[in-house]
């Protein structure tokens, strides 16, 4: 069985001793949840009584409200425990002095989803920053990488394109847990604060979400299963683009599609060419919000048949090169803003490299795209050795 960093915070005396005395905080949302689905702000409420003096909120709010990106949260009250709950997601994005001034201790337990460019990372990061700023310690409860811990895929984040989706220079999917990343962020990276991550019992490398037996809560609005964190760190690049990733469905990043594409063109991609681990079934959906509202989109659903063969980013680099050979004239590249960003295209920022999108655009064989990458991915998987709990 698998048990959460927070579970072991709470039932282990000698785990727990670190917060004795201390004014805590945590950065929290709907999915910080134990097996039986208590929430770590009730659990921390019960096990350290008075101690609990504000909570903290990434992208989505702390009830994950908020759809999509570039909708700020509100600083409001908890309605439970009538302590403040401090959004970080907004023009705001680092804890403010006297916010941090209200503890001693902030404790950190999200659950990411194993990709570059999911924004939980960096509002860590940044209170990893803001705690060695203010002298305040951070304790990282560790959660399961959904998407499993030994694979890892594409390119390192070119510096040049350092944004809200990418702070640091690592790969897009980077087979790290919550905690492991916060150790890299802190040491490698130099961040230097004083944290301590308190690790699972049970998780293995090669454990999938599906293997953990833990319940999914949706860690944001448009990733409502596993299936669908599988698939993002690929299925994120259509949000660059006028192609619909879904949003406004029952699968967001599981479809995609747009009015221009024809059923004719998906039959023949899916015959002519295969996808290792994964099923492309030609779908037609009508989003009800975001792009292509109200509007029959054509494209297909990633059904999943092999996770361990399964490469997403390679795969929807492929077929977005594939649309953009097609529809040359209808393929839009998403103009910005992004995540704050309001220079750069949204596609650049998302893979991290403006000269992989200008090779998706000259059409160079997706292999010797793959290659260009190659050293820096074997650097980073020397790097990461350091910092790996399990």
């Amino acid at each position: 069985m698998v048990q959460t960093g927070i579970e072991r915070l709470v039932t282990d005396p000698s785990v727990s001793k670190i917060l004795k005395g201390k004014r805590l905080g945590l950065l929290a949302n709907p999915a910080s949840v134990n097996q039986k689905l208590e929430h770590s702000r009730d659990l921390l409420a019960q096990a350290f009584p008075g101690q609990l003096k504000a909570l903290f909120s990434p992208q989505h709010g702390f009830f994950s409200e908020k759809q999509d990106n570039m909708i700020a949260s509100s600083d409001i009250r908890d309605p439970f425990l009538k302590i403040p709950i401090f959004s970080l997601y907004g023009p705001r994005r680092i804890p403010e002095q006297e916010m941090l001034e209200l503890i001693d201790t902030l404790i950190i337990d999200l659950q990411d989803v194993g990709t570059r460019v999911y924004t939980f990372i960096y509002t860590m990061a940044l209170c990893l920053e803001a705690a060695r700023k203010y002298e305040k310690e951070v304790v990282v409860l560790d959660r399961p990488n959904p998407i499993g811990g030994n694979q890892i895929e594409g390119n390192c984040l070119n510096t040049d394109y350092t944004s809200f989706v990418g702070m640091y220079p690592i790969p897009m999917r980077h087979g790290l847990t919550v905690g492991e990343i916060a150790r890299l962020f802190n040491e490698h990276f130099g961040i230097g604060c004083n944290l301590t991550v308190v690790p699972m019992s049970g998780w293995k490398r090669d454990m999938y979400f599906s293997d953990t037996s833990l319940p999914w809560v949706i860690p944001s609005p448009n990733l409502p299963t596993p299936a669908s964190a599988l698939v993002y760190p690929g299925q994120v690049l259509w949000e660059g683009t006028n192609i619909s990733e879904g949003r406004g469905t029952a699968l967001p990043f599981e479809l995609f599609g747009a009015p221009f594409i024809k059923p004719a063109f998906l039959k023949d991609l899916s015959e002519q060419v295969e996808y290792p681990g994964v099923h492309l079934r030609c779908a037609g959906f009508e989003p009800t919000s975001n792009k292509w509202q109200g509007t029959l989109c054509y494209g297909f659903q990633l059904h999943m048949t092999d996770p361990m063969r399964f490469q997403p980013y390679k795969t929807t680099l492929s077929l977005l090169q594939a649309v953009l050979k097609a529809y040359p004239e209808e393929l839009e590249w998403k103009k910005p803003p992004y995540e704050y960003e309001y220079e750069k295209l949204p596609i650049d920022l998302i893979i991290g490299d403006q000269e992989i999108r200008k090779a998706i655009e000259s059409f160079e064989d997706i292999e010797s795209i793959e290659a260009r990458w190659a050293d820096g991915l074997k650097e980073f998987e020397e790097i990461r050795k350091e910092y790996l709990l399990y």
